[in-house]
């Protein structure tokens, strides 16, 4: 069930409150939509850290963190899911950003060498901003839609399954059907 592998990514708020770091936050944190493994609460996390996964901005899970607070979703799993956006997928989902953006925009390609100085932000990452922020927000928001439709189709599915078994193993027959009985 959906809900169960939740849970293994799932913080408690007492640690959260203990922290030093969110003692000025404190009071924010009580919300159990915060931390409740819920469908109405999980699914959207998920697709917010999707689409926060996508920007090209330093800081994703402390925007999601953000972003999770204004919507009142679930923050641990808003947090978890912007690792999707890690050092080995950064390249191809950026660079793929970059190529659907630039074909919308229709703009000539342009030939960088990515660079981790300032130096380089200063003079090629204006050059590609447009394109690579227009594909990351295309890109971002698809792949939270897909993300909240696939999550929550799984979810009702594994609740549907729960309660079907639920509702057999109540009647006491445990799937086997004695035909004399229903006459």
């Amino acid at each position: 069930m959906p809900r169960q592998f939740f849970r293994k990514f799932s913080i408690k708020r007492h640690r959260v409150s203990e922290s030093r770091f969110l003692a000025p936050f404190r009071h924010m944190l009580h919300e159990p939509r915060y931390w409740g493994v819920r469908r109405r609460t999980a699914v959207p996390a998920f697709a917010l850290g999707l689409f926060f996964a996508w920007m090209p901005i330093p800081g994703h899970p402390l925007l999601a963190t953000l972003a999770a607070l204004a919507a009142r979703v679930n923050i641990p799993i808003t947090v978890v899911t912007t690792f999707v956006s890690n050092p080995l997928t950064m390249y191809p989902m950026y660079y793929s950003a970059y190529r659907l953006g630039r074909w919308l925009l229709d703009a000539p390609p342009i030939a960088f060498d990515f660079e981790f100085s300032l130096a380089w932000f200063t003079d090629k990452f204006v050059t590609i901003w447009q394109p690579l922020t227009l594909g990351c927000l295309i890109l971002g928001s698809l792949s939270a839609l897909i993300g909240y439709v696939v999550v929550d189709v799984i979810w009702r599915a594994s609740l549907h399954d729960y309660k079907s078994r639920k509702r057999r193993g109540r009647s006491g027959d445990n799937g086997i059907h004695d035909t004399r009985r229903n006459r």
